[in-house]
């Protein structure tokens, strides 16, 4: 049965971009980009369920969350290559939030490898996280979503990557950034007559503990000149920050994009112009 998306012209500005009543999931939420888009989630009225594969920083950021709206956030562990463990988390988000209505798969993973020197277990190691990861976290959140008749919708944070080659050490990255593009489109097409949208954001490159991490674990190593100089200002004269990525998956989770499905969102400060 074709389920459409409603028309809403009729709503304020206001109405349009409040999450209020709504259940979200992000994934990787325990810090950096996941910790920011969650933020947000609350700030415009959703509860919210920190997922993450380190159970104490989930825990940790629910905590500072719920002090400041009391009961909007719930910590679970999550391991996003592990099919029990996402079902297990969506499971735990109707249970408790009462269902699921905004899913973002955020977790990821960018180990910098030569491709001469990357083994099997590396490369197959990012897919799981990057690609398996993303499907399973659709295709679990639109379950839950088709299943309560609801509709919803899905964000995939992709990369920039996802749409060029980038710097040498990252085949896997962008290989898989390039796929949970593609998984974007196809699942917006299947999943559109559930009323169920699909987007995806590709941020540049944020510094997050995550990217300052992968870059000084780099192989060869980099000195912290070179880490530094991998984050170039774009054309709009500033690093990003969390946030800045944070906004434009609030803007997609929101009704202000209640039209939208299948794209996916640069922001990039125009670095891919």
């Amino acid at each position: 049965m074709q389920v459409s998306v409603p028309d809403v012209s009729s709503r304020s500005l206001a109405e349009l971009i409040s999450l209020s009543g709504r259940r979200a999931v992000v994934t990787g939420a325990g810090r950096g980009l996941g910790r920011a888009i969650a933020e947000r989630m609350v700030e415009a009225g959703a509860d919210v369920l920190i997922a993450d594969i380190e159970q104490e920083l989930a825990s940790a950021v629910a905590e500072d969350l719920n002090a400041g709206r009391q009961g909007c956030a719930l910590a679970a562990h999550m391991d996003v290559t592990d099919a029990r463990s996402v079902t297990a988390a969506a499971d735990l988000a109707v249970r408790e939030l009462g269902g699921i209505d905004i899913w973002v798969n955020n977790a990821g993973i960018f180990p910098n490898v030569p491709a001469l020197e990357m083994s099997d277990g590396t490369w197959d190691q990012v897919f799981a996280v990057n690609t398996r990861g993303v499907f399973l976290g659709c295709r679990e959140a639109a379950r839950r979503m088709h299943e309560a008749k609801s509709g919803g919708v899905i964000v995939n944070v992709v990369s920039t990557a996802g749409f060029r080659g980038t710097a040498p050490g990252l085949a896997a990255y962008v290989g898989s950034k390039h796929a949970a593009r593609g998984i974007t489109r196809q699942l917006a097409l299947e999943f559109g007559p559930l009323g169920i949208r699909v987007l995806g954001v590709a941020p540049t490159y944020v510094p997050t503990e995550g990217n300052m991490a992968a870059a000084a674990a780099a192989v060869p190593p980099t000195d912290s000149e070179d880490i530094t100089s991998v984050m170039r200002p774009g054309l709009l004269g500033r690093l990003g920050v969390p946030d800045d990525i944070a906004r434009v998956v609030l803007f997609c989770a929101s009704d202000l994009s209640a039209f939208m499905t299948g794209s996916t969102l640069l922001a990039d400060a125009g670095g891919t112009i």
